[in-house]
């Protein structure tokens, strides 16, 4: 491998990983061309700044930026490197489960006149099995010769909040195309990870990324079930949970509102639809997941009944799809707040993390007095402030994240 400052790296994608990806990459001597469609993406990382939340991002970008090490573009850029971090998003065609990989098919064909002979290529995005040989089949359909090049599939594994953190010091897994492929764009990712870099090929690099999130979305679903059957008795969730995972071999996890997020709420339908037959659990669980939020949502109109007032007003605390970040993608509490007012329900939202929302009223948390119902669907940390959990105790809440459990 050349020395950094002598290799550029193409980031295809500056959403959630490709912009911590790329000034990751830049802040270690790289020069990293980043890749967008979206316009004004570009004009605000060109600024220095940054168009998402995300912890030290701002900094790491800034500095990147300003050095020269970073520079977005709109359209692909040659490099010696390329990595694909565009989204997969999940579709129902006719009911059935499907991925919808043409953005990573035209990310693909975007790079193939820029390649050359040595280059390495590794797909990021998350992605069903078999899609790395796609992108190979993609780039030879485009003129590219494959055995001149390296190809392989590296997914992220990082918790949104701590990302420019997990990204330096998570395990990565690598699969190539070939050994070749594999043993290169190790040896890339340990220019700029601590943690270990596990190699193998490609099809299972693959699978590993889909189970990891299968297997976590099946313990959540566990989880969400029980707060729903606790509910039914009259018994607390979490004091439930609290005693079960006294047993040496129990560990719970929390309920909240649903599944959010690209992973999670995503991955498991793509071993789903690949294996029908197979993945009855996998499936359930996602089931059980999505409909969480509909629950949700018929326990606030129970609430809303009881109190004998059709113009009660609703104040839903929490937008995004986990704790401290402003990512609405699947968000399940996105989907509640939606909902109730489909349904003909006055509902305001407090996300600290976002400043407005085109299709949502928004308020704040020191205007909350006139507010009839008041339902906690994210547990951010400027809710566990004690002051607002005190002025919250003496309101009428709904809480499905735990909030006052802890």
């Amino acid at each position: 491998m050349k020395s950094n400052k002598s290799v550029t790296v193409s980031v295809l994608g500056l959403g959630y990983i490709g912009l911590p990806t790329s000034a990751l990459l830049a802040s270690n001597g790289y020069k990293v061309n980043g890749i967008d469609i979206n316009k004004s993406t570009v004009k605000v990382i060109n600024q220095g700044k940054v168009h998402i939340v995300e912890p030290d991002l701002d900094d790491f970008v800034s500095l990147a930026v300003s050095s020269g090490y970073l520079t977005a573009f709109c359209e692909a850029q040659p490099a010696d490197v390329y990595i694909i971090c565009v989204p997969t998003p999940f579709k129902f065609d006719s009911g059935a489960p499907a991925a919808d990989l043409s953005y990573i098919k035209e990310a693909s064909c975007n790079i193939a006149p820029h390649i050359k002979p040595g280059d390495i290529v590794i797909l990021e995005s998350t992605s069903p099995v078999g899609t790395t040989q796609l992108v190979s089949d993609v780039l030879q359909e485009c003129g590219v010769h494959i055995p001149s090049i390296y190809l392989a599939y590296c997914p992220e594994r990082v918790l949104p909040g701590k990302i420019m953190t997990e990204l330096v010091s998570n395990d990565r897994v690598v699969g190539g195309i070939n050994s070749e492929s594999t043993k290169k764009v190790a040896d890339f990712y340990q220019t700029f990870v601590e943690g270990e870099i596990l190699e193998t090929t490609a099809e299972t690099a693959e699978m590993c990324k889909l189970t990891e999130n299968s297997f976590r979305d099946v313990n959540i679903a566990f989880a969400n079930e029980l707060s729903m059957i606790c509910d039914k008795n009259g018994v607390s969730v979490h004091d439930l949970i609290n005693l079960a995972n006294h047993h040496p071999r129990v560990n719970i996890l929390q309920p909240g509102t649903g599944v959010g997020g690209h992973c999670i709420a995503v991955d498991p339908w793509f071993l789903v639809a690949g294996d029908p037959e197979n993945t009855k659990i996998i499936k359930i669980a996602r089931e059980v997941n999505d409909s969480k939020p509909k629950w949700v949502v018929d326990q606030i109109i129970k609430n809303k009944s009881k109190l004998n007032d059709s113009s009660a007003k609703i104040a839903c605390l929490g937008l995004a799809f986990k704790p401290d970040i402003d990512d609405l993608r699947e968000s399940p509490a996105l989907e509640v707040v939606k909902n109730l007012i489909q349904l003909g329900h006055e509902v305001v939202a407090v996300e600290p993390n976002i400043d407005h929302h085109l299709d949502l009223k928004m308020t704040t948390l020191d205007q909350l007095d006139d507010f009839d119902i008041i339902a906690v669907l994210v547990k951010h940390q400027e809710f566990e402030n004690p002051e607002i959990k005190n002025y919250l105790q003496n309101k009428n809440v709904l809480d499905f994240c735990g909030l006052f459990s802890t």
